[in-house]
This record gives structure tokens, sequence and C-alpha cells, in this order.
């Protein structure tokens, strides 16, 4: 990979808060920071594409609710072709940690977290977005 230099312009009040904001994230150097946050926008434009992606969906449940478990994975299991692996995580005597490894269509994979949404019972879900790596 070669690199290539080029020069950006900014205000200077938006500068230095960009200064202190990767400072505060232990970033080495403004070149990393610009060039992750410009990763995260072609992340984006892959999902918004409908491009092949990776990703994660993430669940907190109490699992003493009725058969929440079984719920999940009855959901999970109308969506194998996406799932490439699921965590459980035992967080605290009630409430489970679960992370679903996904890969395929964005669409799709927005319609599992979804399905996964309206059970009820479920304290928290959440998609991580990320990429196949293939086109960064």
């Amino acid at each position: 990979m070669s690199l290539t230099r080029f020069s950006v312009s900014l205000d200077e009040n938006i500068l230095t808060k960009f200064d202190a904001k990767i400072r505060a994230d232990n970033c080495p150097t403004r070149s990393k920071a610009i060039g992750d946050l410009i990763r995260n926008s072609l992340v984006q434009d892959e999902w918004r594409s409908g491009k092949r992606v990776a990703g994660a969906i993430v669940l907190v449940y109490d699992h003493h609710k009725h058969d929440i478990g079984g719920k999940l994975t009855d959901i999970q299991h109308e969506y194998l072709k996406l799932i490439v692996s699921t965590q459980h995580i035992h967080l605290d005597h009630d409430n489970c940690l679960e992370i679903i490894a996904v890969r395929g269509n964005p669409g799709q994979i927005d319609g599992l977290a979804k399905r996964l949404k309206a059970v009820k019972g479920l304290k928290h879900v959440s998609v991580a977005a990320a990429t196949t790596g293939h086109n960064l």
C-alpha cells in the first residue's frame, strides 16, 4: 500500500477540537484519525449501497423473561445464511449479552435486527456496521 500526502484546510476552531479529540482517543496522528474517518464513511456507503457487508448484532436481555431465549433462537434459525457465529455471555444472575456475527446483504441484516428487536423483553439491541474488507 502506497501513501499519498495531501493537505486539508480547516477552520482553526474545528482543528483545535479535532486535535483535542484525537488526543483523548489516544490516536497517534492526525493522518491516522482522518484515515479512520474516511474508512468509517466508506463502510457506511457499503451498507447503503447494498454490497456484501459484515457486522454484529448485540442484544442484552433478562434470560428469566418467558421463553425469550427460545424466541431469539427461533428467529436466528430463519437467518442461517446471514449468521456466522453467536456468542452468549452471562453478565450477571439475570442479564445476558448475545453477540451475533453476521455477513451478507445489509437489508437482510437489518431485517434480522428488526425481527430480534420485536421480541418482547429485550433491554437493548444495536447493530455494529463493519465491512468484509474487500472494498477498502
